[in-house]
């Protein structure tokens, strides 16, 4: 499927900021070494960039809306810079990262809600395909490079990464300037935080939103805790050190971009809902998981779970920016989905770590896990299967 120029200058963007989040992440845990801080400091860097997400959903899909997306993903490229640069002269490191974290926040409206601008609806599956599988290659490199890179010296680790920021930031100036899609009529917090209200009413409201912002948000709170839950369990019954199980996160991330690649070309986006079985079949595969003992069978079993979760996560994306552009602005639906999926991290995180301090064996928490995706996606297809994507008859009044 041929795409326009301007999505390819998005597409290059993207990958950029991406590859130079994930690798500030482990640049700025090896500078954190550096420092001997707390060992607690390492879980709240992640939160400090977690925590942006929903403090500023109610402002982001505004600010995504009220400018050309273009020139949001310049401004949030910027300010992520200057907090990578801010790490590199000094400032605390949990602060610096919480500034990149706002540039991010600020970023993924603009990032996904241009796609519903930039192209018609028959390519935003296949862009979306794009859009999942650079950005799972943009993490598997970022870990890479970042690691070693901050294995010899975190500053510097973190000065290349800021050039990286730059670059990206350079590509977005040249991507199309488009009109500017349902700009809020007022400004004010007040009004941003009641408007978010209402678009978060609306997308909730609707059974197409409804759909595909469960899946998402089931998607990504699963998909951060299956990365501490893999490494954990890889070390308890494969006996992997630490590197080899972030080798097995690797292969999960490829199996994810694979299985991207494959929904882009085969899903439609008026068939999104007929892929809800294969979330069902992830969790199953996932409790499979807890009486592995090979590490050849657990190879094979992570790749089939990534690519199970890249497959029916693209075309749900896609409906979700198709019915939320509709609704509510394009801005509007991915600050929506940004703050359903962080609460859902969160909560899924907090489950887990409630699992772990009660003591309960690795094996269980992965039983336990599969068990609640497989349910959480067997109700929601139960409830959802019979919905018609692209069904347009029924309007929302907001």
């Amino acid at each position: 499927m041929r795409m326009c120029k301007g999505f390819y200058t998005l597409l290059i963007a993207q990958f950029l900021s991406a590859l130079a989040d994930n690798a500030l992440l482990f640049a700025a845990i090896a500078l954190l070494a550096q420092m001997q801080s707390p060992d607690w400091h390492t879980p709240l860097l992640q939160q400090f960039f977690v925590i942006s997400y929903i403090v500023l959903a109610p402002f982001v899909g505004s600010f995504a809306d009220a400018l050309p997306k273009g020139r949001v993903m310049f401004i949030a490229n910027a300010i992520k810079f200057i907090g990578s640069l801010a790490m590199i002269l000094g400032f605390p490191p949990l602060y610096a990262y919480g500034i990149v974290g706002i540039g991010a926040a600020a970023y993924s409206p603009a990032k996904y809600g241009i796609l519903t601008e930039l192209l018609p609806p028959e390519k935003l599956v296949g862009a979306n395909g794009w859009m999942e599988g650079s950005t799972v290659i943009a993490i598997i490199m970022g870990a890479i490079v970042g690691g070693i890179l901050a294995g010899n010296d975190p500053k510097l680790a973190i000065m290349i990464i800021t050039v990286l920021y730059l670059l990206a930031a350079i590509f977005n100036i040249y991507i199309p300037k488009l009109p500017i899609d349902h700009k809020l009529p007022k400004k004010n917090p007040a009004f941003m935080l009641t408007d978010f209200w209402y678009s978060f009413k609306a997308l909730w409201l609707d059974a197409r939103g409804q759909v595909s912002l469960a899946v998402t948000t089931l998607f990504w709170g699963a998909g951060a805790t299956l990365r501490l839950v893999v490494i954990a369990w890889a070390a308890s019954a494969l006996n992997f050190s630490l590197e080899q199980s972030t080798q097995l996160m690797a292969l999960l991330a490829v199996g994810i971009a694979v299985g991207s690649v494959i929904a882009a070309r085969y899903i439609k986006l008026e068939e999104s809902t007929k892929v809800l079985p294969a979330g069902i079949i992830m969790g199953l595969l996932v409790i499979i998981m807890a009486f592995v003992q090979h590490w050849q069978l657990a190879v094979v079993l992570l790749f089939i779970i990534g690519a199970l979760a890249g497959f029916f996560v693209v075309p749900l994306n896609a409906l979700l920016q198709h019915r939320g552009h509709e609704l509510i602005g394009a801005g509007h639906s991915i600050a929506v989905q940004n703050f359903n999926e962080h609460i859902g991290i969160l909560l899924m995180l907090g489950a887990y770590l409630l699992m772990v301090k009660a003591q309960i064996s690795i094996s269980l928490i992965v039983i336990a896990f599969g068990l609640f995706v497989s349910i959480c996606m067997t109700i929601i297809h139960r409830h959802y299967r019979f919905i018609k994507p692209c069904d347009d008859s029924v309007k929302s009044d907001y």
